[in-house]
């Protein structure tokens, strides 16, 4: 693993007990997915990192440039074809104290290792989800753009859906609308003035500017299906024609059910599995890293 400019094996690869990162969650991140060796939107993963930073105020001792290369070494050095990339950024450490201006410098790191987030079969099936009762944080206590170290909220809701025997769950914000799942963007179709058109919540709403979102959307329009950033209620997702989910370690994943209720026939729409394979076709004919 890269650590602080050096390569190490991971065993080697510590953190300090009094880091902030560890202490308080006090840091930020991107997940990324490299395929082929090579990174998936590296160039636009690595941006959001420091706009994260900088909406907590932590300046990185890095170029993006030189966190790009020190991402493609360590995905070379663990001679790794397919897999995911944690880039990290912690306050680094300090004192006990809340005082982040007490911690000389930031702690960066990178992990390059294989990932499956839901089974394979999944894709073909999908994924059943429930509501959670966890509420999404408020954007005015916390911006969910900021990709945060602190990511109980998400946490407690997966709990929920584990232990309501699923693999995922939305979350809705203080006002009812949907936001997100506890780590992928959500979409869904339905017919408007008789054409099917892509529904997805406004990031107001409290949903993370996803890259892989923003790429499924630029396919779905390619694609020549208009895609409409609106609030969605629980109503929407229920009587959806389609309904699927997109993330960095999820990709682009159908949803059968919510709640116990089925979406359409209960099998991958058209639209999904256009989309699904419009994202499968970009990663075989060259993985874009910028």
């Amino acid at each position: 693993m890269w650590i602080d400019g050096d390569l190490k094996p991971a065993a080697e690869a510590t953190v300090s007990v009094f880091d902030h990162g560890v202490l308080y969650g006090d840091g930020v991140f991107e997940g990324i997915r490299f395929y082929g060796g090579r990174v998936l939107k590296l160039r636009t993963h690595v941006a959001r990192l420091f706009e994260s930073a900088r909406a907590i105020r932590l300046a990185l001792p890095y170029t993006p440039e030189q966190l790009e290369e020190a991402t493609r070494r360590t995905v070379a050095k663990n001679a790794l074809s397919d897999g995911y990339i944690r880039l990290v950024a912690t306050r680094g450490a300090g004192t006990l104290g809340l005082n982040p201006f007490q911690c000389p410098r930031p702690c960066v790191y990178i992990i390059a290792a294989s990932i499956q987030l839901y089974p394979a079969s999944l894709y073909e099936t999908g994924l059943e989800v429930v509501s959670s009762s966890v509420m999404r944080n408020h954007p005015q206590a916390l911006s969910p753009r900021i990709k945060s170290l602190n990511y109980l909220n998400n946490i407690l809701a997966k709990i929920e859906a584990i232990d309501r025997g699923v693999l995922e769950a939305v979350m809705y914000n203080p006002t009812g609308h949907v936001a997100e799942c506890t780590g992928d963007n959500v979409f869904l179709v339905r017919e408007r003035d008789g054409e099917r058109v892509l529904f997805t919540p406004p990031l107001s709403a409290g949903a993370l500017e996803g890259i892989t979102m923003n790429l499924v959307i630029r396919l779905a329009q390619e694609a020549g299906f208009a895609v409409v950033r609106e609030n969605l209620t629980r109503h929407d997702l229920y009587t959806a024609e389609e309904f699927f989910l997109t993330g960095t370690a999820a990709e682009v994943i159908p949803v059968k059910s919510i709640d116990g209720r089925v979406i359409g026939d209960g099998s991958p729409g058209p639209i999904t599995r256009k989309l699904i394979a419009a994202f499968r076709k970009l990663i075989a004919d060259g993985v874009p890293e910028d």
